[in-house]
C-alpha cells in the first residue's frame, strides 16, 4: 500500500509540473500511440482558420503532426463547403505531447483530436469570447437514444466528413449516436464502418489517425475497425451495459508513465 501511495505522489507531482509551451525542435519524431508518448516536430492548429475556431485555448492544447493538422483544416474547408458553421475544435495534444489536464490518456502524439458536434449557427467569436463554450450533449439523459430536438441531418454530414479525412482510423462518438446514424443514414453506409461506439462522447467527436508510414516508433496502434457498418449485436452492447448492475469501486491505478525515449524530447530546450 505504502508503494502505490509513493507512485500515486509521485504521478500527482509530475502532472502539477509545468508543461511545456514551444514544441520540442528537430523533425517530426512519434513515440507511443494510443496510451502514453510525446511528440517532437508538432505544429499548432491556428486559432481561426477557414470553417474552424479554436475554443477554450486557455486549458486546451492544439499541436499535432503536419499531416494532423492538415487535415483538420481540410475537414474545416469542407464542412464549410457543405454550409456547415465554423467547427468548434477542441484538444489535440500538448506541444510536446504526453499526459495534460483534462484526464486524456490518448491525444499524446499529436494523432487524436476533439471536434464539437455543434452545428447550430454560430458568430464568428474573438478568442477571449470562445473561452467559456460548453456545446451540449446530443444523448438523451438514459443514454439510450440522441435528444431529438437537438439532433440534425447536419450531425451525421459533419461526422460522415471526420471519416473522409486523409490517414483517418477511426471516429469515436456515443452509443447513441452511433444508433441514431444506424437508423437513419441511406444510400452510402460504408463510412459507418469507421465511426465507432465508446464511453462519453456526447457532445463531442474524437477522430483519430493512424501512425505515419515513416514513424517506427509510433504505437500499438488500434486493429482496424471490422468489417460492416457496425450497426449489429457489437453496438447493442453499449445498451445491455445500461441494465447491468454498477461495478463495484475499485482503487484508481496511476496512468502508465511515458516511453523511456520521451525523456529527451520532453527535456530537450
Amino acid at each position: 500500500m505504502r508503494a502505490l501511495l509513493l507512485l500515486c505522489a509521485a504521478w500527482l507531482l509530475g502532472a502539477a509540473a509545468p508543461l511545456a509551451t514551444t514544441p520540442a525542435p528537430g523533425p517530426l519524431r512519434l513515440i507511443g500511440g494510443r496510451g502514453p508518448g510525446c511528440i517532437a516536430g508538432a505544429v499548432r492548429l491556428p486559432d481561426t482558420a477557414p470553417g474552424l475556431q479554436a475554443i477554450r485555448t486557455g486549458k486546451s492544447f492544439f499541436w499535432g503532426t503536419p499531416a494532423t493538422i492538415d487535415a483538420l483544416l481540410l475537414l474545416g474547408r469542407r464542412a464549410k463547403a457543405a454550409g456547415l458553421p465554423d467547427l468548434y475544435m477542441n484538444d489535440i495534444s500538448a506541444p510536446r505531447g504526453g499526459p495534460f489536464p483534462g484526464g486524456h490518456l490518448s491525444h499524446q502524439v499529436g494523432l487524436d483530436a476533439d471536434v464539437w458536434l455543434d452545428v447550430t449557427p454560430h458568430p464568428l467569436l474573438p478568442v477571449a469570447a470562445r473561452e467559456t463554450l460548453e456545446p451540449p450533449s446530443l444523448v438523451r439523459p438514459d443514454g439510450r437514444g440522441v435528444d431529438l430536438a437537438r439532433w440534425r441531418p447536419e450531425h451525421a454530414t459533419l461526422i460522415q466528413l471526420a471519416t473522409g479525412l486523409p490517414g483517418v482510423d477511426r471516429v469515436l462518438v456515443n452509443a447513441a449516436i452511433k444508433r441514431q446514424l444506424c437508423e437513419s443514414v441511406t444510400g452510402d453506409r460504408a463510412w459507418l464502418r469507421l465511426v465507432r461506439p465508446f464511453y462519453g462522447h456526447a457532445s463531442h467527436m474524437h477522430i483519430h489517425f493512424r501512425c505515419p508510414a515513416d514513424q517506427p516508433e509510433c504505437g500499438p496502434d488500434f486493429a482496424p475497425p471490422p468489417a460492416g457498418d457496425g450497426c449489429d449485436a457489437s453496438l447493442q452492447w453499449w445498451f445491455d451495459q445500461l441494465d447491468a448492475p454498477p461495478a463495484p469501486p475499485t482503487k484508481p491505478k496511476p496512468p502508465p508513465p511515458l516511453p523511456a525515449a520521451c525523456r529527451a524530447i520532453m527535456a530537450a530546450p
